[in-house]
């Protein structure tokens, strides 16, 4: 069953009821309070401009426990180099533009809209949403974003301009910060080479409590 969300009220369904795709609700509105709900809950936007805004609840999500990250000798090496500079929190703005524009294989335009974009810096405004930047000679070559609930990194985007920054920027958020999980929300074929695997809705609640 799909759940009709008003912009008068904000709440959420309880997320098992979820479809079988994990489609939970339409509507509401991308305000900071009805986001921080929605993530303490399991629950993520997923949407493009052509739609209403629509929220996801899978019942098995994709995540990676920092402890588990494999990272190879070669990729190893090259971290510690100077090749890239990491920082934390310095290029959010950036960081959730260029997820937004960066052309990807398979994939026509972006469900990262503008609406999007306002909403999630104003997240990062009030300290709920974190950026990793990765630097080369002084230039932004990739980066990830997503929210922190509790001890929950819930990844949303991430971005390269050059072989292997994207994968830098995972590593240090894995290896620098205290999570103990960072949802990847879907799979994806790299983020399972990283040591991602899948867990039930019931016990990635217990790290969201």
């Amino acid at each position: 069953m799909i759940f009709q969300l008003s912009e008068d009220t904000i709440w959420f369904p309880e997320p098992e009821l979820a479809d079988e795709d994990g489609l939970l609700a339409v509507g509401g509105d991308l305000s900071p309070e009805r986001l921080i709900l929605a993530y303490q809950n399991g629950i993520f936007p997923w949407f493009s401009d052509e739609s209403p805004i629509l929220w996801y609840a899978p019942h098995e999500r994709f995540v990676l426990f920092p402890e588990k990250l494999k990272v190879s000798k070669t990729m190893r090496k090259l971290l510690k180099t100077d090749k890239f500079k990491i920082t934390f929190n310095t290029a959010f703005p950036d960081v959730i533009r260029a997820c937004a524009t960066i052309s990807r294989e398979d994939q026509l335009g972006t469900w990262i809209t503008n609406d999007m974009e306002k909403a999630y810096i104003q997240l990062f405004d009030l300290g709920y949403a974190h950026s990793v930047e990765v630097w080369e000679n002084e230039q932004l070559v990739g980066g990830l974003y997503g929210i922190e609930i509790n001890s929950v990194f819930c990844g949303e985007s991430m971005f390269s301009k050059v072989s292997n920054a994207s994968k830098a920027a995972l590593i240090n958020l894995c290896e620098h910060k205290n999570y103990k999980l960072i949802d990847c929300q879907v799979h994806s074929d790299h983020l399972e080479s990283l040591g991602a695997e899948f867990i039930g809705t019931n016990r990635f609640m217990e790290f969201l409590i």
